[in-house]
């Protein structure tokens, strides 16, 4: 299915599979050149359906992964489904394994003081023989020193975890000033990595329901959660719209 794109609620969201999207960022690493790769979920779907400049940056951008069981969904009901789901972390943990088989090196952008550092020491644990480049947190007010910073370390991949759609936007800012690297905005992930978060157990992923274990442990997220009935409202509107040929 490469290079199918479908349409949820105007952004477009590439057909791949696992193993096809990671295809795709082998033949980068080969390739380097200034790219990056957004993971939107439903909510920041929902989101560039009103913020144009959000939703042409999740456009431009050169893979765009459904991280989130709400898209797949959405897509399946209009008509032009999803592969299924693909979560930024899992893609960004199988990743780290092509960059250490390649001898690729890894730039970590985000998180709390000390997390990304921390994030770096376990991928090291794991991976022995990729190299970390270099590490910044997400807490700086000199945006041109972070990306020079990000040159002079001359990473093949960065991983920008600042929380969308911060991280979306700063990656379309700043394509051409990190140098001929990969991002790939991983929101949460850098806290994951750092063993500071920890993912829902396999059966909530398996049915679907990361999205409640979370909740269930942050209820500060219960706001978030309740913008799904309105993201499947819209895209109920856009089925129809289709129907009608509008």
């Amino acid at each position: 299915m490469g290079d199918v794109k479908i349409d949820v609620l105007g952004v477009r969201f590439d057909a791949f599979t696992m193993e096809s999207a990671l295809d795709r960022a082998k033949a980068w690493l080969c390739d380097p050149k200034p790219r990056f790769a957004v993971t939107p979920n439903a909510e920041i779907t929902f989101a560039a359906q009103k913020d144009a400049s959000l939703r042409d940056t999740l456009n431009a951008a050169d893979m765009v992964l459904a991280d989130g069981v709400g898209v797949v969904k959405a897509a399946k009901r209009l008509g032009r489904p999803l592969p299924g789901r693909l979560p930024g972390v899992e893609f960004a943990q199988a990743l780290l394994a092509v960059m250490e088989e390649k001898g690729k090196s890894l730039y970590l952008l985000g998180g709390k003081p000390g997390v990304a550092r921390a994030a770096a020491d376990r991928v090291k644990g794991t991976h022995p023989a990729l190299r970390v480049s270099g590490v910044r947190d997400g807490y700086y007010e000199d945006e041109s020193a972070v990306t020079r910073h990000i040159r002079e370390c001359a990473p093949d991949v960065i991983f920008v975890c600042l929380g969308a759609p911060k991280q979306e936007m700063w990656m379309g800012r700043n394509l051409e000033n990190v140098g001929p690297a990969l991002m790939l905005g991983l929101g949460g992930t850098v806290d994951i990595l750092a063993g500071k978060t920890k993912r829902a157990p396999a059966i909530f992923r398996r049915l679907g329901l990361e999205w409640l274990y979370r909740v269930a442990f942050h209820p500060s997220r219960w706001a978030r959660a309740m913008k799904l009935p309105r993201f499947m409202l819209a895209v109920r509107r856009q089925r129809r719209r289709a129907k009608n040929g509008v």
